[in-house]
């Protein structure tokens, strides 16, 4: 992979970076306490639900933040678009599409079979 796309694949990165970084630090409300709604049977049922989906929300969101940081750093280490598994070239369409993944599209399909 040549710099130029290099160059391209880390803008990618960074502006997706900063878009979950602006979503995190832009919640408008804290996560709801689980159980500690006050009200009738249903309502503390939609508090206790909106609590977990928040945080899992927030885990999917440093999950991903994770995921952008390792493939900045494999682009400053020289392995991005190598699969962390076999070491062969990841495809440019899986790049496109994911470009902060560690594998290419057959060790990832193996891996979830």
């Amino acid at each position: 992979m040549n710099r130029r796309d290099l160059d391209r694949y880390k803008r990618v990165l960074l502006e997706k970076r900063d878009e979950i970084s602006v979503t995190i630090a832009g919640a408008e409300s804290p996560i709801p306490a689980a159980g500690g709604y006050r009200g009738d049977t249903v309502d503390q049922a939609n508090a206790n639900t909106e609590a977990e989906l928040q945080i899992h929300l927030h885990q999917t969101d440093a999950r991903l933040l994770r995921a952008i940081e390792e493939a900045i750093a494999r682009i400053r280490d020289g392995t991005f678009g190598t699969c962390e598994i076999c070491s062969n070239p990841i495809s440019r369409a899986r790049l496109e599409a994911v470009p902060w993944t560690r594998h290419c599209r057959d060790c990832k399909e193996r891996e979830h079979s």
